[in-house]
């Protein structure tokens, strides 16, 4: 019998955090820096999975599981960042504490009639699994160091009237400099990443060899993401940096290739093509193909007579 999976032990607040960790309570109950060295967590008692009311954005000196490719490495060796969401379920690695690095804990509340607030939920890269963790060059690990260390001054040194605009500001600088570290990152890697996108393309040839689209539907894109082992978002985003195109659009460019093939070289009826590639109604393939395509399915067809 299989032991029951623990549900993830819940964290509302940043102080409780602190307390789980063998921290002082925060200089600021919406953020905090927290040092992994000086963390003081009892393993046996600490919950295997969290799910934090806040944000985390960590900095570690130590990545493992970097890419390789051929004969080299794609990844820096100066350590990388990891970004968790508030109300997303933190896996406790067992070498935690292993690790050195900064976190930066953000309460939603900190960032409350502020643009960042709506902004920050554009950032992809909150919702890439671990193994996407951005890998930092020597420079670009001492720009984003470098803010931490202010935004902790900040909290050390002073909490005036001016704080939260200081930090709120630090905080985007540090967003702004991981978007622009994370598309270098696409570049460094656009061998391993053209590997992805063949993988990707066996991947959708597959589905449709198999007529897995009769009892599944048109493929979605949590389906190749998980047939490729990577987050959506990071395969969306790898995607649009490759090749222009979303994951989604990306799939609806293999349908449309599939229907074109099908109705210039078969017989089958409008209705059996849409079924094949995973329509339930034919009128719903006529609209998507209509929209691809500005002609109609019956139209492009008679254009091959």
């Amino acid at each position: 019998m299989k032991k029951p999976v623990a549900a993830p032990h819940r964290v509302e607040s940043i102080a409780a955090l602190h307390r789980m960790l063998g921290l002082p309570k925060p200089q600021h109950p919406l953020v905090s820096v927290v040092h992994n060295c000086d963390v003081q967590l009892i393993k046996e008692t600490f919950p295997a999975s969290l799910l934090l009311g806040f944000y985390k954005i960590s900095f570690l000196n130590d990545l493992k599981g970097k890419i390789r490719y051929g004969q080299g490495y794609y990844d820096f060796d100066e350590g990388g960042m990891v970004f968790v969401a508030a109300n997303q379920v933190l896996t406790v690695a067992d070498d935690a504490d292993a690790y050195e690095g900064i976190n930066l804990f953000l309460h939603p509340d900190f960032l409350q009639s502020y643009p960042l607030a709506a902004k920050i939920r554009q950032y992809d890269f909150f919702s890439y699994a671990a193994n996407e963790a951005l890998h930092l060059s020597a420079r670009e690990k001492d720009a984003v160091v470098g803010i931490f260390n202010s935004i902790e001054a900040e909290l050390e040194e002073r909490i005036d009237d001016f704080s939260q605009d200081v930090i709120i500001s630090q905080i985007e600088l540090l967003l702004t400099y991981s978007r622009r570290f994370y598309k270098r990152q696409f570049t460094t890697r656009k061998a391993v990443n053209h590997d992805l996108l063949a993988k990707l393309e066996s991947v959708l040839d597959a589905y449709f060899a198999n007529s897995l689209a009769l009892t599944q539907g048109l493929p979605t894109v949590q389906y190749l993401a998980e047939q490729l082992h990577l987050s959506p978002h990071y395969l969306s985003d790898m995607l649009r940096h490759l090749t222009g195109q979303n994951a989604q659009q990306h799939i609806h460019e293999r349908v449309i290739a599939k229907a074109k093939e099908a109705l210039s070289t078969s017989n089958l009826s409008v209705g059996e093509i849409a079924w094949s590639l995973g329509f339930e109604h034919s009128q719903s393939f006529n609209r998507f193909f209509k929209k691809k395509t500005n002609t109609s399915p019956l139209a492009y067809r008679r254009s091959f007579n």
